[in-house]
């Protein structure tokens, strides 16, 4: 999800992570810059799953700040292409993991945010062979992510109408050049990031992939809840105080829900905590790389 820019409705659904509410957190690692290696001696692979809308780009800054120390693997999901149709919890791991197999991975530390981190949940729980560690950044990974407004938009022909109407017309609010250093400067989101926003939400391919992911939440997401506590994999939840995305009592839940998972928070990301924080990310990342 876009969050701060793909909802405008956003502002009024929820009021992020308040400071009563936040358990006791990991601390933030640090970048080791010497990272690890796989069994061929390369840089390990670290495989990006972005969010709805989003594409392969929303993980360019994190990238940036890994600077080589691993095996970067963005890919651009299933209905976000520009190729193939937009596909279910199970059909994006498929894909994930065909992309994978493309490179002779054969294990990886799987990085997802929003809905690309129930993707990678997902992976983890049925996959487990698959995934060395998990980080999950402002996750849409179980039930407790759902607004009410999220069910409406999964629903036929309403759902379908606002879900064009809202891309559209956020699209054409960031043609506009002084919206977009407004945002900026409200978000820090770099004016390219916001371009390539507003051609994907233009798109009609968009609105059908975003209105087929809404459903998907509403259908899969109680699947994958009740697989959660199958996650073996260390796992890492990055949630920032101003999402207002996915509300703040996800972030909590999933703690509880994976055994084992360390939470940390950004103080200063919203929902977009790759483009946002992404030196977090990159920390997190980092920290999960096997030895």
């Amino acid at each position: 999800m876009w969050g701060e820019t793909a909802r405008p409705w956003a502002i009024t659904r929820g009021a992020g992570l308040p400071a009563a509410e936040r358990p006791a957190v990991a601390p933030r690692a640090g970048l080791d810059a010497a990272g690890a290696t796989s069994a061929n001696g390369a840089p390990a692979p670290v495989l990006l799953l972005h969010g709805q809308p989003g594409s392969a780009a929303d993980w360019r800054a994190v990238i940036d700040r890994l600077d080589g120390a691993v095996t970067p693997i963005a890919i651009d999901r299933p209905g976000w292409d520009g190729a193939t149709a937009p596909r279910d919890l199970a059909g994006n791991a498929a894909a994930a993991l065909a992309a994978l197999d493309a490179r002779g991975v054969s294990r990886a530390v799987v990085a997802g945010h929003s809905l690309g981190a129930a993707i990678a949940a997902w992976l983890a729980a049925r996959h487990p062979d698959r995934v060395s560690a998990l980080v999950l950044a402002a996750p849409a990974a179980n039930v407790a992510s759902l607004y009410r407004i999220d069910r409406w938009l999964a629903t036929p022909v309403a759902g379908e109408l606002a879900g064009a109407a809202t891309l559209s017309s956020v699209g054409l609010a960031l043609s506009l050049a002084p919206v977009r250093r407004r945002i900026t400067a409200a978000t820090a989101l770099d004016d390219g990031y916001l371009r390539r926003a507003r051609s994907a939400a233009l798109r009609p391919a968009a609105w059908r992939a975003y209105v087929s992911e809404q459903r998907t939440l509403v259908r899969d997401l109680p699947a994958l809840e009740a697989r959660l506590g199958q996650i073996t994999a260390p796992t890492t939840i990055l949630a920032g105080t101003g999402d207002r995305v996915v509300p703040a009592r996800a972030p909590l839940k999933l703690l509880q829900q994976i055994g084992g998972a360390r939470l940390t928070i950004s103080e200063k990301a919203g929902h977009l905590i790759p483009q946002r924080d992404p030196g977090l990310v990159a920390e997190a990342i980092m920290a999960a790389l096997p030895a």
